[in-house]
């Protein structure tokens, strides 16, 4: 086992089959812990489209200690919480609960993760429920317009894809399809296990290796996850699949009959990874233009001037390795056109000339106090900071942030802007 050195009262180490462990102490006797795996949307080989996140709805219904319905009530009976969600590059298990139960999460997380038998029986009752669960997200222009965006900025990569899958690919998976994925991405070096909350490190540890152990001694070498538990000679791990390489961008316009009431639009293009010192400089660039305040530019200038949309907003999402930056509202199909040239009106305003140091210094303060804010919502750090543990091996650091934030200048931002919001770099999806 390797002890890592870290921020002060963060614990982080190394257990013995290869999983890291983050350990963040809080102030509220409610801790927050999952198990984060780089196994989401851009893992899947070409064949598998929504296999990392049918794995994560079949990770729950069954282990060899335990049925769906034991995993179901195995938290809820102590008043806790049990959930998982899915992305494009990771999947994530995770629990809420009193202190007092942390050994039942940690024996019910490493149980469902490391334990999960995949019965073909489950899968075939499981795959109607995702299918209904894309049926009910194509039933919303809103949410599925941004799948179908990023569809375009990636055009035929992995991380365009939508995350739920296609019903007629679904219904072809059998068992042994999803051990393959399993076998590739759940592998415990590929994982942390991240906890929020008032547990010394010793203990999560001890905690981990007893409620693994426990796990270990149910499986046999047809399990998935032997070869990584189990050093055997005869049992080789399967090597996990190269990434594919980003396709060249290239902005696009496309309008869709979706018969819809309201028109949908959104515009956007490829954007900086989360390891480019420039997605800071666009974090509070997006802030200002489409934040969640009512202050922020597209908001004032779409509604509040004019009262031609209800929804405004621009997003950014950072991957490891790209990225992308959007801009989406809803308006009359009449008003479209209108609302596209205020918005690229605004973003060329961008391009001409550096903000002021007044406005800049304002928009500084907002962010920082939007971060400070939503500190506050303990689960949503306590996700954030697996996910960023996962990926990048760094511990969230909020002072670092905001030091980050304040050491960006008027011309950072300009150059952004000038390298992203010129007209031919944008794409644009319209639902009419």
């Amino acid at each position: 086992m390797t002890q890592e050195t870290s921020a002060t009262d963060i614990f982080t180490t190394t257990l013995p089959c290869g999983m890291r462990v983050v350990a963040i102490p809080s102030i509220t006797n409610v801790v927050y812990c999952g198990i984060a795996i780089k196994a989401g949307t851009r893992d899947e080989l070409p064949h598998e489209s929504g296999m990392a996140h049918f794995c994560e709805h079949l990770t729950f219904k069954g282990t060899h200690h335990r049925s769906s319905r034991q995993i179901i009530n195995y938290m809820e009976s102590v008043g806790g919480d049990l959930n998982a969600y899915t992305g494009k590059e990771e999947t994530i298990y995770y629990a809420t609960f009193l202190k007092e139960h942390f050994p039942k999460a940690a024996t019910i997380l490493t149980d469902i993760v490391l334990g999960s038998t995949y019965p073909e029986n489950e899968m075939n009752k499981e795959v109607e429920v995702v299918i209904d669960e894309i049926e009910s997200y194509n039933d919303s222009p809103a949410e599925l317009i941004f799948d179908e965006f990023e569809n375009i900025i990636f055009q035929g990569h992995p991380l365009g894809r939508n995350i739920l899958g296609e019903a007629d690919k679904l219904r072809q998976f059998r068992s042994e399809d999803v051990q393959k994925f399993i076998r590739r991405n759940y592998r415990p070096e590929n994982m942390v296990f991240f906890l929020y909350g008032q547990i010394p490190g010793k203990k999560v540890v001890d905690t981990l290796n007893k409620a693994i152990a426990q796990v270990s001694s149910s499986l046999g070498p047809e399990s998935p996850l032997y070869p990584y538990l189990f050093q055997q000679e005869n049992q080789q791990p399967v090597a996990p699949t190269e990434p594919m390489p980003l396709p060249p961008y290239q902005a696009a316009r496309i309008t869709k009959n979706k018969d819809t009431h309201q028109a949908h639009v959104m515009m956007g293009t490829r954007a900086y990874s989360a390891r480019d010192p420039r997605h800071i400089a666009l974090y509070l660039l997006n802030n200002i233009l489409g934040g969640p305040g009512m202050s922020s530019r597209f908001n004032i200038i779409l509604r509040e001037n004019n009262g031609l949309v209800y929804t405004v907003e621009s997003n950014m999402t950072s991957y490891t390795d790209t990225g992308i930056w959007s801009v989406y509202f809803g308006c009359d199909p009449h008003d479209v056109k209108r609302c596209v040239r205020l918005i690229q009106k605004e973003l060329e305003r961008w391009t001409r000339a550096p903000i002021s140091d007044r406005a800049l210094a304002a928009a500084k303060r907002q962010i920082k106090g939007q971060i400070g804010v939503s500190y506050d919502n303990f689960e949503n750090v306590a996700l954030a900071s697996g996910k960023t543990y996962l990926h990048y091996h760094i511990i969230r650091d909020r002072e670092a942030l905001y030091r980050k934030i304040d050491a960006l200048t008027a011309q950072e931002l300009h150059q952004v802007a000038c390298e992203l919001f010129a007209p031919d770099k944008l794409s644009i999806l319209i639902f009419e």
